[in-house]
């Protein structure tokens, strides 16, 4: 055998895994090739849709199903046995795996990540392969796993037997808590960006501790009653009639399945507690409230619960003196794990002060590139009246015949106390402009307005800019708002996939955290967002990919300068605790939130959901709104932002974005135009810049230069050089009459590969089966015209000789 004429799977079959195997590993239960650990990012530009490329690991070892410990990348023998170590090196980084091994072979080069070894790199030989009962000893030693803190760490993941299997970085995640929580932590913050699976996560969590019967009482804390309720029917299900709802309420739920089940209550009607139940779920503002009567959870003794699971932690529940803080407090004995896509809530609020420093992150960064989230383009629109203000005329009477103010009125102003209608029918107009001109007038979209009576007249105007599809269908545009019953009772089908109304929803607060709105598509800013941690959720809601319905990105349309925030180094960057108060400091000082943002609320025990906070509010009339008619708004610019790889927004141009990728690849003319002649087959080159988002024909498109060969799209985009278009090129070709040395049935099918190329671009003009199409067929078989060739490896020389006459004068 000639090992070094192996492929490298040849290798891992014929060499790696038989060592892996004497080892000691299983190879059925410990033991996966081939491990695709991302998906491969969404690369959008223009109309264009592509995805990167997914990462994979040769060979991931698994001490049980869930724990990997190990992986080993591969490469064929005419490698070095070490050359596949540093891309190892890189996957494991991203997997949490602390060892890994490269081989080719021959032996394996180990590199500890523990840096617990000495020498940390050692080279083995193939019958040296460790044992699992050696690395885990390894791995132990690096946790400092005691024996009772090992038996947790053990414990299964659950698995329904369907295949599903948590992504690498939600493993990471519930790897991650036990590990903590075994050690003796007794405080625990994971932080995910929204879309990324939190509940699911913390389902595995919850699962494995109450499997290994450390953890016998479970309370999970939600602020909206959608997500109790999606919790118990979807991710919860598997605790079955060990699982109630702290709540009155009996419901109907519909599961993913399309099956149908009623919550199992833990309250009667009298709000007596059923204490038999394991798991229990609960709203805050359910058992808790300003009167001593509402307080349901001191119903439970301190030590009823050993595991608290609290979900958007974000929400207010580290403010020392918020009423959720006080339900933490009771049960300050449990383990308590929170859950957040936004660690810092304000610069004198931060969870991570309760919680402590979180033990895994996964950003909404780290999902666009590994593909597992939507990227999105940011439409910037800015309105003159907002750019400019608005000051009334001497005597301006508003609707009602009453005087305006004189003042400068601006942004802030707009909807909140002065109501210019215009303004509103201009931007409503814009939304639908933009659906018109996207070809998909369906698509799930959220419109998020000042306030209740913003969204009703939002609601109006896009009704009246799209009165077609409202003649077919009223519920084309809804208000689904906190006091509108008739809204609130389509949420369900506005993020149900398979519904296809409503489709355009107004809305001030109601939707911008915990609705799992899969295949929203567009999200509209009408309104100032103060508050950083609101303004990652608003952005949330349309980071989920629905592959089924080809969702793969969404658009941000921002008519009120509220995506400022992408600018605040705090965007999307590790967690941050800005104030950080000493041990007789108050956590919350006395003038509490930031400018624009809003309280943490509590709801009555009759209500599930609200729009508005009603917390403590300042004393007082309500604010007067002033209506003024016919003053006219008109778009003063307007610009579309991209997503760099890098996660910053940058505005310019396809053409801009194009060249720039092109000068990365091709660092030169020279270097261009030399690999392109060595390539034997120019449409391999295409093949790689498609790979990476770069498809040739949308920017020539965009440039409305179909006719350009895409070796000239390339020479004229990256390097400003004059093109030729194809008909040009084919012309040159035929004066220089490069055709003569062969036969008449020959020449006949070389010209008609000429008219190929010119007409429709075909580069892989040696290619056989361009020979079974029009005009050829009418010409003869294919083996008779390759037979007028003297033979396929003739027809192919003469297929390469013009391609070379085609780029000739650059060669």
């Amino acid at each position: 055998m000639d090992k070094k004429g192996l492929t490298e799977r040849d290798i891992c079959t014929k060499f790696i895994l038989p060592a892996i195997k004497g080892a000691g590993w299983d190879e059925m239960s410990q033991v996966r090739e081939e491990v695709y650990f991302t998906k491969g990012r969404i690369i959008v530009r223009g109309k264009l849709v592509t995805r990167g490329t997914a990462k994979k690991a040769d060979i991931v070892l698994y001490y049980k199903p869930n724990l990997p410990i190990a992986l080993i990348e591969a490469k064929d023998n005419k490698h070095h046995v070490g050359d596949g170590l540093q891309q190892g090196l890189d996957y494991a980084a991203t997997l949490d795996v602390p060892f890994v091994f490269s081989s080719n072979g021959d032996g394996f080069v180990f590199h500890d990540r523990t840096g617990h070894s000495t020498p940390i790199e050692s080279t083995l030989g193939l019958d040296a392969f460790p044992s699992p009962a050696e690395l885990w000893a390894r791995y132990r030693a690096w946790k400092g796993l005691d024996a009772e803190a090992e038996e947790i760490v053990l414990q299964d993941y659950f698995d329904d037997g369907s295949g599903k299997t948590p992504r690498y970085y939600q493993v990471n995640a519930v790897n991650a808590a036990i590990e903590a929580i075994a050690k003796g932590r007794d405080r625990v913050l994971l932080v995910m960006a929204t879309g990324t699976g939190k509940t699911y996560t913390a389902f595995q969590i919850i699962w494995r501790l109450w499997k290994a019967g450390r953890r016998k009482r479970i309370l999970f804390l939600a602020d909206r009653n959608v997500l109790i309720d999606q919790t118990m029917v979807n991710d919860f299900r598997p605790f079955g009639g060990k699982m109630a709802k702290l709540s009155t309420s009996a419901k109907t739920i519909e599961r993913q399945d399309g099956t149908a089940v009623d919550l199992t209550l833990a309250l009667d009607r009298k709000r007596r507690i059923d204490p038999s139940f394991e798991v229990y779920l609960g709203l805050y503002q359910a058992i808790t409230g300003p009167e001593e009567r509402q307080k349901l959870y001191k119903e439970f003794s301190p030590g009823f619960f050993d595991l608290i699971v609290i979900d958007e932690c974000h929400r207010g529940s580290a403010a020392e003196d918020s009423a959720w803080r006080e339900i933490l407090t009771h049960f300050s004995g449990a383990t308590q794990v929170g859950l957040t896509a936004t660690p810092k809530e304000t610069k004198y609020v931060s969870n991570i002060d309760y919680f402590g420093e979180p033990v895994f992150t996964y950003s909404l960064k780290q999902g666009i590139s590994d593909g597992f989230l939507a990227p999105y383009k940011v439409v910037k629109v800015h309105i003159d009246r907002d750019v400019e203000g608005y000051r009334p005329e001497i005597g301006q009477r508003d609707r009602n015949g009453n005087e305006v103010e004189d003042r400068i009125y601006n942004a802030k102003d707009f909807d909140r106390t002065l109501v210019l209608d215009d303004r509103t029918v201009l931007t409503a107009s814009k939304i639908t402009e933009f659906l018109k001109e996207s070809g998909d007038r369906f698509q799930k979209t959220i419109v998020f307005c000042v306030d209740e009576e913003h969204a009703a007249r939002m609601r109006q105007a896009l009704v009246n800019e799209n009165a077609d599809l409202v003649a077919e269908n009223m519920r084309y545009v809804m208000r689904i708002t906190g006091s509108d019953k008739e809204g609130q009772d389509q949420l369900g089908n506005f993020i149900d996939p398979e519904s296809r109304y409503p489709v355009l929803v107004t809305t001030s607060r109601l939707l911008s955290t915990g609705v799992d709105a899969q295949t929203c598509r567009l999200i509209v800013l009408d309104r100032a967002v103060g508050s950083m941690t609101e303004f990652k959720q608003i952005v949330g809601r349309g980071t989920r990919v629905h592959e089924d319905t080809k969702k793969f990105f969404f658009t941000l349309i921002d008519f009120r300068g509220a995506t400022g925030h992408f600018a605040d180094p705090d965007f999307d960057g590790e967690p941050v605790q800005i104030y950080a108060p000493g041990e007789d400091d108050p956590i919350v000082p006395p003038d509490g939130l930031e400018e624009g943002e809003q309280a943490p609320f509590e709801l009555p025990p009759d209500e599930t959901i609200v729009d508005q906070p009603v917390g403590p509010q300042p004393p007082g009339p309500p604010t007067r709104k002033v209506y003024v008619d016919g003053v006219g708004a008109q778009i003063v610019a307007e610009r579309v932002e991209y997503l760099d790889e890098a996660g910053r927004l940058v505005t310019e141009s396809l053409r801009d974005f194009t060249k720039a990728a092109l000068l990365k690849r091709f660092a030169s003319l020279d270097d261009f135009l030399k690999r392109w002649k060595l390539a034997e087959r120019k449409q391999a080159i295409l093949e790689e810049l498609e790979a990476e988002g770069l498809a040739l024909d949308v920017i020539a498109e965009e440039l409305a230069q179909t006719d350009l060969d895409p070796f000239d799209l390339i020479c004229h985009v990256a390097f400003d050089r004059k093109p030729l278009t194809r008909r040009e090129r084919a012309e040159n070709v035929r004066k220089r009459d490069v055709f003569t040395q062969y036969g008449p049935k020959a020449r006949a099918v070389l010209d008609a590969l000429l008219d190929k190329y010119r007409d429709e671009g075909v580069l892989t003009l040696d290619d056989t089966n361009v020979l079974r199409v029009p005009p050829f067929t009418a010409m003869g078989s294919v083996v008779q015209l390759v037979k007028a060739f003297g033979d396929k490896t003739g027809f192919e020389q003469a297929a390469h000789a013009i391609q070379d006459a085609l780029y000739q004068e650059t060669a």
